[in-house]
């Protein structure tokens, strides 16, 4: 079994945060992000609670890191001499982000896009939505990969 590094858990539940504060910025992909939903920077704001959203943000990001740990170690194991399983014997950030770049593309991307069809959110939306967090959970995956 592998060990949990709590640490790094903690550090990749922050990712998401710091990428959306990039990724959804007006000089990045927030103008078009805004543009895609109809709204403005002011109607987005209008009764919006920031430290709730960041809280409730935070520990669901804590459940997707330990998920994508868990999923990337589950990918890492192999059998040694005596038929035992062996865990985490390939860790570097690249190997991590792609592993997590793959679980964003074919989780993430299937749901997004589903539930963004029903919702009859824009291509625009739904593509911007997808790429925030494939790249998030790249990013996730590459540091709790590293990070043993």
């Amino acid at each position: 079994m592998y060990e949990i590094n709590i640490i790094a858990l903690l550090v990749a539940a922050l990712v998401p945060m710091l990428t959306g504060f990039i990724y959804y910025n007006p000089k990045t992909m927030g103008s078009a992000w805004m543009r895609s939903l109809g709204k403005t920077e002011e109607e987005l704001r209008d009764g919006f609670n920031m430290p709730v959203a960041l809280i409730v943000g935070f520990v669901l990001a804590f459940l997707l890191a330990f998920i994508v740990d868990g999923l990337i170690e589950l990918t890492h194991k192999e059998v040694n001499d005596a038929g035992e399983l062996v865990f985490g014997s390939f860790h570097t950030f690249k190997h991590g982000a792609l592993h997590g770049m793959f679980y964003g593309l074919l989780i993430v991307v299937p749901v997004f896009i589903t539930n963004g069809l029903y919702e009859r959110k824009s291509w625009s939306n739904m593509l911007i939505n997808c790429g925030y967090w494939v790249l998030t959970i790249a990013i996730m995956g590459g540091i709790l990969d590293m990070w043993v």
